[in-house]
């Protein structure tokens, strides 16, 4: 996903995204949905989560 569009859901859920990295962004945006912040933390493998919207981009 690109980051003109993370950023347009991060800014619906009120989140100032700045100068934030797509990690960190992505992150931010999984704790605000009351999701596991574990995008890109090396988990994606076990982590069952096979429907994420950020499933693509993980590693």
């Amino acid at each position: 996903m690109k980051l003109d569009e993370i950023k347009e859901i991060a800014r619906k859920q009120g989140i100032k995204a700045g100068k934030m990295k797509k990690a960190d962004l992505v992150r931010a945006i999984q704790a605000a949905e009351g999701n596991p912040a574990c995008f890109e933390s090396g988990t994606a493998d076990q982590c069952g989560q096979n429907v994420c919207l950020w499933r693509e981009d993980c590693r």
